[in-house]
C-alpha cells in the first residue's frame, strides 16, 4: 500500500472515513512510483463506488461491477468523491491489499471486491526481475543480441535479390 502525501501520517481509522464513498479504479498496467504521479498507460479494469461508511468491521462494502476491459488485475488507486488521491493498493492473488473474487477480468463480466486491507507499513509489490533482465544487471550491458557485432544491414543493396 502506498498513501498520497496528503494521507501519509493519517492512521487506519482516518483511512478508513477517507474511503468513505470513495472510487477505487482496479488497473492492469503498471503502477506509477508514488500515488502522487498519473498513471500512465491505461490498463483500465473496473471501477468501484465504495459505499459510506466503507468498512462494516474489517469488511469492505461494494457492489459488484462490470469490467471495463480485459486483464489481470495489479494495482488499484482509490480516490476521494471530489478526486483527490487517497493511495494505490496492491491487487490480485497472494498477499495483496485488495482480493477480487476473479482472479481476471473479461470485459462486461461481474467483478466482486472480496477485500480490502489497510496496511500503511505494507509496500506494494514489485514486479520480479525476468532472467533477461538480470543478465543485462549483471553483464552490465544494454543488449542481449549478436546486433553489437554483426551489422546485417549494412549491405542489404549487394544481398538484394533480383
Amino acid at each position: 500500500m502506498q498513501l498520497a502525501a496528503a494521507y501519509a501520517e493519517k492512521s487506519v481509522d482516518e483511512i478508513k472515513a477517507a474511503l468513505a464513498g470513495a472510487t477505487l479504479r482496479v488497473y492492469s498496467c503498471p503502477q506509477p512510483k508514488t500515488p502522487d504521479h498519473p498513471i500512465i498507460r491505461n490498463g483500465f479494469l473496473a471501477e468501484f463506488t465504495l459505499s459510506s461508511p466503507a468498512f462494516n468491521g474489517d469488511e469492505i462494502l461494494a457492489e459488484p461491477v462490470p469490467a471495463k476491459n480485459v486483464g489481470t488485475p495489479l494495482f488499484s488507486r482509490a480516490t476521494t468523491p471530489d478526486g483527490a488521491v487517497i493511495g494505490d493498493f496492491s491487487a490480485g492473488p497472494g498477499d495483496s491489499d485488495i482480493k477480487l473474487k476473479e482472479v481476471s477480468c473479461s470485459k462486461d463480466a461481474i467483478v466482486t471486491l472480496t477485500q480490502l486491507q489497510i496496511r500503511p507499513g505494507v509496500d506494494n509489490g514489485k514486479q520480479p526481475l525476468s532472467p533477461r533482465d538480470k543478465m543485462v544487471e549483471q553483464f552490465n550491458i544494454s543488449q542481449l543480441s549478436h546486433e553489437n557485432t554483426y551489422h546485417w544491414n549494412h549491405d542489404f543493396e549487394a544481398r538484394k535479390t533480383k
